[in-house]
C-alpha cells in the first residue's frame, strides 16, 4: 500500500502532519493575517480543530482525493506552514491550496513547496492540470502561483461571500507538459 509522500527540496521537507503538529497549526493558521487571506482557514481556531484536521489527511489520501503536507524547514524540522493537492479524479486534476506561518512571508518558501508538491502531481499522481486561485486582495498568492509556473486563466467578480462580502477570484493553472506533448505526438501521429 502506497503511503503519503515526503518531499525534499533545498530548504523545506514537506512531511505528513502529525497529531503532535497541532499546537503549531494552532499558532500559525490562527493568525488573523492567515484568516484574511484564505477562504477555509477559520478565525478564531479554536481548540481541537488542527487535530481534526490533521486525522482527516490519512483517508483523504488512503481515498485518492488528494494530500496535504507539513511545510518544515529541512535544518530544523520547523513547521512553518502546509500544503496540499486536493483531487478531483474524474477530470485528473487536482487543487492546489496553501498557508505559510506569517513570521515566514518573504522567504519563497511556498514557492519552493508549490513547486515540489506539483511535481509530485504531475510525474507520480499523473494529474493532467493542477489549478489554484487567490482572492484579490492577497496578490502575494499570485505571484507564489506565476512563480510555480502557473498561467493566469481568469478572474472569477465576486465569487464568494466571507464574513458578509463579496470577494473576487484569480485562478491560475499549470497543465502537465509531458503528458501534454504525448497526446499531441498521438494527434499529430493520427493526422498523418
Amino acid at each position: 500500500m502506497k503511503h503519503p509522500p515526503i518531499l525534499e527540496t533545498e530548504r523545506l521537507v514537506l512531511r505528513p502532519f502529525q497529531i503532535s503538529d497541532a499546537a503549531r497549526v494552532k499558532t500559525l493558521a490562527g493568525a488573523s493575517e492567515i484568516y484574511e487571506t484564505t477562504l477555509n482557514i477559520p478565525h478564531p481556531y479554536e481548540n481541537g480543530m488542527a487535530e481534526k484536521w490533521i486525522a482527516s489527511h490519512a483517508s483523504q489520501f488512503y481515498e485518492g482525493n488528494g494530500v496535504n503536507l507539513a511545510v518544515t524547514l529541512k535544518a530544523d524540522g520547523l513547521l512553518i506552514g502546509a500544503i496540499g493537492l486536493h483531487a478531483t479524479l474524474r477530470h485528473q486534476r487536482a487543487e492546489l491550496g496553501y498557508w505559510i506561518g506569517v513570521p515566514y512571508w518573504g522567504n519563497g518558501y511556498c514557492t519552493e513547496a508549490a513547486i515540489a508538491i506539483s511535481r509530485y502531481g504531475f510525474n507520480v499522481v499523473n494529474y493532467h492540470k493542477i489549478a489554484s486561485m487567490h482572492m484579490q486582495c492577497n496578490p502575494a498568492s499570485g505571484r507564489v502561483m506565476e512563480k510555480a509556473g502557473m498561467c493566469k486563466e481568469g478572474i472569477l467578480i465576486d465569487q464568494v461571500v466571507k464574513d458578509g462580502r463579496y470577494h473576487t477570484m484569480i485562478v491560475y493553472g499549470i497543465i502537465n507538459r509531458e503528458q501534454r506533448l504525448a497526446a499531441d505526438g498521438e494527434n499529430a501521429a493520427n493526422d498523418v
